[in-house]
């Protein structure tokens, strides 16, 4: 999993509440379990004019120009900026797969459903909970200023703004090592393999019938 420590970037306003895990990525793209692949298939049914089929190419799909990940003031934007509830529905990692693979790195919402909210930490996104009223002042600026940008500063737990204004948010201390650190729930077992190791040598020898040689 990628470290996260600063992240800057242009901002890309979704303003709609309660977008579900099935708009992030629809059901049909679930066959795979890679990780990666699902970028070019991020709100596929929002995205584009036709439906997205797994394996497909997208480089010749007709888009929804009105989308705003169409729009090119946003490309290369690595922050998502949302209203309410975002992640709600069905618990499938693939919809925070999918984000990770388009590039997000940050999304910043008033709220977030519970089970993607804990998904995000696990694959290297930040999710940072501000203020309603602070999100609308958000949407706001980005709507009035192109190529409008935010750093993100994991560490200070700060958001500088274009301005000169800072931003503190909250979030939970072992969630932040983890980030920083970039270790997901694998790489939080494999800190501690001499003791695995050492575990499995002991029930062998304590139980060798359970290790039946080749």
């Amino acid at each position: 999993m990628q470290a996260f420590n600063v992240e800057e970037g242009i901002v890309i306003p979704l303003d709609r509440p309660n977008v579900d895990t099935d708009a992030i990525i629809p059901k049909q793209f679930l066959k795979s379990i890679k990780r990666t692949g699902f970028g070019p298939n991020l709100f596929d049914e929002w995205r584009y004019l036709d439906r997205g089929e797994p394996g497909a190419s997208c480089e010749n799909r007709p888009l929804n120009n009105d989308f705003v990940l169409n729009q090119p003031r946003y490309q290369g934007g690595n922050i998502l900026l949302a209203r309410e509830n975002f992640g709600c529905g069905s618990s499938r990692e693939h919809a925070v797969w999918a984000l990770d693979d388009f590039g997000i790195r940050v999304v910043i919402a008033p709220s977030f459903a519970d089970i993607f909210f804990n998904n995000t930490s696990k694959n290297g996104i930040l999710a940072i909970v501000l203020e309603e009223t602070i999100i609308d002042t958000l949407f706001d600026a980005v709507n009035a200023t192109e190529g409008y940008s935010l750093k993100v500063d994991l560490p200070k737990q700060l958001i500088h703004l274009p301005d000169g204004t800072e931003l503190s948010f909250e979030i939970n201390a072992f969630k932040k090592e983890c980030l920083m650190k970039g270790l997901d729930d694998i790489g939080l077992t494999m800190q501690h393999t001499d003791a695995i190791d050492a575990y499995e040598k002991r029930r062998q020898q304590e139980t060798p019938w359970l290790f039946p040689s080749a």
